[in-house]
């Protein structure tokens, strides 16, 4: 990298029926910042692990929206004896053609929540179904308002979500669930985690973001 880049690295061994929750306040870059993490987490078959990885466009009140110059997040879990059982990495780079904030459009937030282990089930359950609720709600279009649409196609043909949602398994026997959100308010994916974490209490002894 040519400029100076703050940096961040985690590595965390997760034990057997051990429980790991990683639920941090969203990254948020100042204009020009170049900011880089690494997470490595190495666990076992029976290990339980919560990672919420997340970022905001900036600081608003001062006028900035993705002003950043570089934002990189790669998350890691390795299996024993280091086998990759999760790989991701989120760049979000200034570019010469098209800025981030053109690229990123309304959304004002990207996050990933990863759920991984036997004591996760219920929740991976759970965040699963409302995400296909949730998606349903979103993309449904109203029938009586069909033909309307088709009329101004020139503008917009759908109404653009103000919260998107995936879920998606991975692992063997399907172990672990990654859930990744564009949202254009940072309220909403707060109100979210705290929706889906809320059973967490009774394994960590907190609810995560009340």
């Amino acid at each position: 990298m040519g400029s100076k880049c703050s940096e961040q690295a985690l590595e965390a061994r997760i034990g057997s029926d051990a429980i790991l929750a990683v639920v941090p306040d969203p990254v948020t870059c100042f204009s020009t910042a170049r900011y880089s993490q690494k997470q490595v987490f190495r666990v076992v078959s029976d290990s339980n692990l919560v990672i919420v990885d997340w970022i905001t466009s900036g600081r608003h009140e001062s006028g900035e929206r993705w002003d950043f110059d570089l934002y990189k997040s790669t998350n890691r879990i390795l299996l024993e004896g280091d086998l990759p059982l999760f790989l991701d990495t989120v760049l979000l780079e200034r570019g010469s053609i098209a800025s981030i904030a053109e690229r990123m459009q309304d959304y004002q937030v990207i996050a990933m929540v990863v759920l991984f282990g036997p004591k996760m089930k219920h929740i991976q359950n759970q965040v699963q179904e409302d995400v296909k609720k949730i998606m349903s709600e979103q993309l449904r279009v109203p029938s009586s308002s069909l033909g309307h649409q088709i009329m101004n196609k020139s503008k917009h043909y759908l109404m653009k979500p103000s919260f998107i949602a995936s879920a998606s398994v991975f692992g063997p026997k399907g172990i672990g669930v990654v859930v990744r959100i564009a949202a254009m308010t940072t309220e909403s994916v707060y109100k979210f985690l705290q929706q889906q974490l809320a059973s967490m209490e009774p394994l960590i002894g907190v609810s995560p973001y009340r």
